[in-house]
């Protein structure tokens, strides 16, 4: 039998993109899967994945303390993976304290319902790179402050210290991931890049770059993303890793032109050309990560290149949009 077989797994944010395909691959390992959801909304991420036989669903909120201790009492949960978060830079500057609620609020009360439920063995809790904020040096490694001043940003570098306050105030087993910007299929957030521009380019529309094309960033799919999270809580039986923090992407920055140019060939439309608006505010310029301390504590690196996620998550959007 594997690591996951028959473990009682509590995974928030599997309505969503990241967490479905981490609800996904728990579901493969033959874990039983708990998941959350606040929205019923149409397509559901779990949904997408063709979960929603297989998994258990609560109904209820991050902000209802009472709901998560319920939910992790009943099912009586041993793993929790808290990736569920109000994700998106634009609606966090739009609507700063909504965001603070979901990300900050939420993340408390699910480390105080885990304290309160003794049978709870390993904790993931997803920060974000963008807890950096603005950095001089780069890349970012662990040892780098938090910095993040944007609503967002703030509300991640937030989440990252409650979580691992958690550890070293109550032994709590938690540990942080720290990811670059993720893609890949089963995204519905069309305000992202690369599902936007998926979807402009093969629509024969044309897409528009909100800031003047040049700032950096780490891209990671969303396979290797599902990967980190289920290798780190597999290794937190290794008290040394609990309250830790690792970065996990690919380490390469790309501008936002190139990135929309590996698009348009993975789409088959290599001279389509995007629009530059430079409008966008409150984003960091240059951000990517050092992912030595995840390649050598827990001996995980990306398996796919930029240009072999895209080819896959092009090719799910195909066949989503032939529906």
């Amino acid at each position: 039998m594997g690591f996951w077989s028959e473990r009682k797994v509590f995974v928030t944010g599997a309505d969503g993109f990241i967490g479905s395909w981490v609800a996904k691959k728990l579901v493969e390992e033959k874990a039983k899967v708990v998941v959350l959801v606040r929205d019923l909304k149409p397509e559901l991420g779990f949904d997408l994945q063709g979960l929603r036989n297989k998994v258990t669903v609560v109904k209820g909120d991050l902000a209802d303390l009472g709901v998560l201790q319920r939910a992790l009492n009943e099912y009586s949960i041993d793993s929790v993976f808290h990736i569920a978060a109000q994700a998106i830079v634009g609606t966090a500057n739009k609507s700063p304290l909504s965001t603070f609620e979901s990300n900050i609020k939420g993340t408390w009360n699910l480390m105080e319902a885990c304290r309160l439920h003794e049978g709870v063995e390993r904790i993931v809790v997803a920060s974000s790179d963008k807890a950096y904020g603005i950095q001089k040096k780069l890349p970012y490694t662990e040892e780098s402050p938090l910095l993040g001043c944007y609503p967002y940003d703030a509300s991640k570098a937030c989440t990252d210290i409650i979580a691992r306050s958690y550890h070293a105030t109550y032994g709590l087993p938690v540990a942080v991931t720290r990811n670059a910007n993720t893609y890949g299929g089963a995204d519905l957030n069309f305000s992202r890049i690369v599902p936007d521009a998926i979807r402009c380019i093969l629509g024969g529309k044309t897409f528009e770059i909100r800031s003047d094309g040049s700032p950096e960033r780490d891209y990671m799919y969303v396979k290797d993303a599902a990967d980190a999270y289920v290798l780190l809580a597999e290794k937190l039986g290794r008290n040394e890793l609990k309250g830790q923090a690792f970065n996990f992407g690919s380490g390469k920055p790309v501008k936002v032109v190139e990135l929309f140019g590996k698009i348009a060939v993975a789409c088959g439309k290599p001279n389509t050309k995007p629009k530059v608006l430079g409008t966008a505010t409150n984003e960091i310029d240059r951000q990517y990560l050092s992912i030595e301390k995840a390649r050598k504590v827990l001996g995980w690196k990306p398996e796919f290149s930029l240009e072999e996620g895209l080819q896959e998550t092009v090719q799910w959007y195909r066949e989503y949009f032939k529906k």
